[in-house]
């Protein structure tokens, strides 16, 4: 295969590059370089063999078109992205310019210049809203249905809810219409949490790595002040390992033809979830500690619960996650011990 992968010195990104390198794929990275982390990103690719790399910024068509047009790939990874909710809530502008425009820019390039080319596009969770319909049971460390005993399902409905949630849903769209519309390849994932190694966590993007380092500073200085937990720290989200993603992504160009214009729930399971506090509690446990924090409000439309119901996926691209969140917190703790 020839991949293009937009936003390929990302925490994904870069992951997908690197296992498609080692089975001896044509991979062109293409990417802005703004995000904290990507330039170390693109040093360690360089360094695995990775000689193609286009330095473009997704929300300028023509630096999207030419790249499309002289790479001619078999799929697009569309990866890049404005990932925090937060950082949207402080500029929707940037937000909507880079994951609407962005995404609108790989559709049209690929509908003009090679419409074959097949597109797996990283969406998310927050396109179903808070989940309100959803009939919680508040117990000692987390929040679970009713109901919903595999997880949410591609079924319920989308509900936009902030900027990041509405400029995600809307390419999410964009990308299922340009399937039906103009007959392109695409296919759209749903995310919630992806962690592992290569991922610079910060404190709004990335929850589990973040908390793996205040964890781990807190062992070296126990006198340090506290960290702060937004919300009672009951939200439960499942755990993939970037592992796991980058073998969803594969695996969708694989069976490109059940998979096209089709939307995933992709996450580690009901058997991988796991609340904000458990994750704390596990680490307490693993580095021997007592952790200081103090709760914050709870951030606007975070979800108290969200675990993907993988079925769909499992069916139509053979896809099952198969680390354990004991094994990726260990592969994250190694990463943010580094």
């Amino acid at each position: 295969m020839k991949a293009l992968i937009t936003g390929g010195a990302g925490f994904v990104g870069s992951n997908l590059a690197a296992s498609l390198l080692a089975k001896g794929e044509s991979v062109v990275v293409f990417d802005s370089l703004a995000r904290h982390g990507a330039s170390e990103n693109l040093a360690w690719l360089r360094s695995l063999g990775m000689d193609h790399f286009i330095h473009g910024d997704i929300r300028n068509a023509f630096d999207v078109e030419q790249t499309v047009k002289s790479v001619k790939p078999d799929v697009i990874f569309h990866l890049a992205g404005q990932v925090a909710m937060t950082t949207s809530m402080e500029s929707p502008r940037r937000d909507f310019e880079i994951n609407v425009l962005g995404s609108i820019n790989v559709l049209e390039a690929v509908r003009q210049y090679t419409p074959k080319t097949a597109i797996v596009y990283a969406s998310s969770n927050k396109v179903y809203g808070n989940l309100d319909h959803l009939d919680l049971v508040e117990a000692a460390t987390r929040y679970h249905p009713r109901d919903a005993q595999k997880g949410v399902d591609e079924s319920v409905a989308i509900e936009f809810h902030t900027p990041y949630g509405c400029s995600k849903g809307a390419a999410d769209q964009y990308m299922l219409d340009y399937a039906r519309g103009f007959g392109l390849n695409t296919v759209v994932f749903r995310h919630s949490t992806i962690y592992g190694g290569r991922q610079f966590a910060t404190y709004d993007q990335g929850w589990v790595g973040w908390f793996c380092r205040q964890a781990i500073e807190s062992k070296t200085d126990p006198e340090r002040a506290a960290f702060t937990v937004s919300g009672d720290g009951k939200q439960v989200r499942d755990l993939l390992h970037v592992s796991d993603a980058v073998n969803a992504y594969i695996s969708a160009y694989k069976h490109i033809d059940a998979a096209r214009g089709q939307a995933f729930n992709i996450g580690g399971g009901i058997e991988n979830s796991m609340s904000l506090l458990e994750l704390l509690l596990h680490l307490e446990k693993r580095l021997g500690i007592k952790l200081k924090y103090k709760h914050l409000p709870w951030r606007q439309s975070d979800q108290k619960f969200f675990v993907a119901d993988n079925s769909k996926a499992e069916r139509l691209i053979q896809w099952v996650p198969k680390m354990s969140k004991e094994q990726g917190i260990e592969d994250t703790i190694a990463w943010e011990s580094r």
